[in-house]
């Protein structure tokens, strides 16, 4: 069913996989089980939305099948059909031998529970700004909240908005809000476009494409969110194969990373409300940004998954 490929990945020969005989693979958790087995004999790369083989293998297998990730458990010891099982083990394959992240294999990926569509125009949303959305701007039981009422947004900007997604979360989260997005990519507006269409938000997000602040003239939020270019130079040099997939833009900040960084604190006071503030993912570039800007009161925020990659700092702060 799945053939072995004569395809280079990074300039080696692709990996064979290992032959599926007609009924050796079963149900839907045999199908999980084999995916496993190849992406960690591979050495793959994960951190595109799923953060390990088994959590990549489950959605390859979910999306085969048109289920929704949290439909698999109900259906785990159902049956595949033969025709079913090819088209899995045909993307485990691709998986495999292309070195691409699953996202763009099956053209979605699933941000806070939403589907989102993905190709290679965006880079693939793996944003902890989403989780923080919910967990550090308002809503019940959050006493500590950077932002203590979401209906009283009425303005939010996403720069960097690639695919749109989180400027979808926001509008999403902040009901009353009006929310403009922002990309320089041509590929990503259209993304974007489409992804804004599909949630049929047109009449709230507005799509902008251009350098940062530059298409926004003198307009002011209340919220400034941001998920820029931030790898260094050393880090481009070493991304594995998936990332090298995803569009380049996406990903360099410069020598230091912080390119990107720079120009976005300096700009966005002239772009904040008095009691607005900006949420911005930076990775592990924690030590670097507070050496950078030590002048700054930055509040490093946690999620589930992560620890210092993100920072906000209050309009007042940034004056």
């Amino acid at each position: 069913m799945a053939k072995a490929s004569k395809k280079t990945v990074g300039g080696r020969a692709a990996p064979k996989l290992a032959k599926v005989g007609p009924g050796e693979l079963l149900t839907l958790l045999d199908f999980v089980r084999y995916g496993v087995s190849r992406f960690v004999e591979a050495e793959l790369a994960f951190a595109h939305g799923t953060t390990d083989p088994i959590a990549e293998a489950a959605f390859l297998v979910s999306e085969a099948l048109h289920l929704n990730p949290e439909q698999f458990e109900i259906f785990a010891n159902a049956r595949v059909t033969a025709a079913e099982g090819k088209t899995i083990l045909d993307l485990v394959h691709q998986r495999v031998t292309t070195r691409k992240p699953a996202a763009y294999l099956v053209n979605k990926i699933y941000m806070r529970g939403l589907p989102f569509y993905v190709d290679e125009r965006v880079i693939v949303p793996r944003s902890f700004i989403g989780e923080l959305l919910e967990s550090h701007f308002g809503g019940e039981g959050n006493a500590g909240a950077l932002i203590a009422d979401p209906t009283g947004v009425e303005r939010v900007l996403d720069l960097c908005t690639g695919s749109g997604c989180l400027a979808i979360l926001a509008a999403h989260h902040f009901p009353n809000a009006a929310v403009d997005a922002v990309d320089i990519s041509k590929g990503a507006f259209e993304v974007a476009t489409r992804n804004v269409g599909e949630y049929g938000l047109e009449d709230r997000i507005s799509l902008y494409r251009g350098d940062l602040f530059a298409p926004l003239g003198d307009a002011r939020y209340d919220l400034i969110i941001t998920n820029p270019p931030y790898v260094d130079a050393e880090g481009m040099a070493a991304l594995p194969p998936e990332c090298r997939a995803e569009p380049k833009l996406a990903f360099d900040g410069g020598a230091d990373g912080l390119d990107v960084v720079r120009r976005i604190l300096a700009e966005a006071p002239d772009h904040l409300t008095p009691d607005g503030g900006l949420i911005c993912e930076i990775g592990r570039g924690r030590e670097l940004v507070d050496e950078a800007f030590p002048e700054l009161p930055l509040l490093w925020l946690d999620t589930e998954d992560s620890e210092g990659e993100v920072f906000w700092i209050a309009a007042a702060d940034l004056a």
